[in-house]
């Protein structure tokens, strides 16, 4: 009886063992023709026990590219495509560089950030839009990751700092939408309806108590 642990090592084992046997076999036929007919009945059977690589762009090359590999790329056969090279495939990419830019406050995200900025040089009527915009933009935001209640106040100031001093709400309280209405855009349940709810679940469970 024989074990895995005795056997040859499976380049890939999604293939099984089977595929890789006939891979073996295909490379000891001396007959180019016969060794040709008998890589594409591989690949046909690759496709067969992998049918989700069809859903892959050019999932032909990327089978004759898997039969390559578990050859080791020792098997001599006319592929349809250029014969990988094994020094590239092996080739480890180049380590990227991780962005290292600070964000000021994270649930605005970094583009908000950048955007604001660059407000130096805009015309008043371009800031004036920026304000509108943006003021609403990161009103949701805050209200999305951190609580459900802000105040206009701290908007604007943030605002004013992000953009370095070019962008200042004079009126929050008028120029931003009010926090009540953005709530119910959000579908964003607000404390005090949250109390509400508590506070008249309980007097009627003592109403009920008091019945009885």
């Amino acid at each position: 009886m024989q074990y895995n642990t005795s056997r040859g090592r499976l380049l890939l084992p999604e293939y099984g063992r089977n595929v890789q046997n006939m891979i073996q076999h295909a490379m000891e036929i001396e007959d180019r023709d016969e060794r040709n007919r008998a890589a594409k009945a591989i690949i046909d059977v690759m496709g067969q026990l992998n049918p989700h690589l069809r859903d892959v762009d050019d999932y032909v090359h990327k089978l004759w590219t898997h039969l390559f590999i578990m050859s080791d790329f020792q098997l001599d056969v006319d592929s349809p495509y250029e014969k990988p090279r094994k020094e590239i495939l092996e080739e480890r990419p180049n380590i990227m560089k991780y962005p290292k830019s600070r964000i000021r406050y994270g649930h605005y995200g970094q583009y908000t950030q950048k955007i604001l900025e660059q407000t130096e040089g805009l015309s008043e009527d371009e800031k004036d839009f920026l304000k509108e915009r943006m003021g609403y933009f990161m009103k949701a935001q805050f209200l999305l990751h951190n609580n459900n209640t802000v105040e206009n106040s701290v908007i604007a100031e943030q605002m004013m700092e992000l953009s370095r001093g070019e962008l200042n709400i004079e009126n929050p309280d008028e120029d931003l939408a009010s926090t009540n209405q953005m709530l119910k855009t959000l579908g964003i349940r607000s404390n005090n309806n949250n109390n509400n709810r508590r506070t008249n679940t309980r007097k009627k469970s003592k109403n009920k108590k008091h019945k009885r």
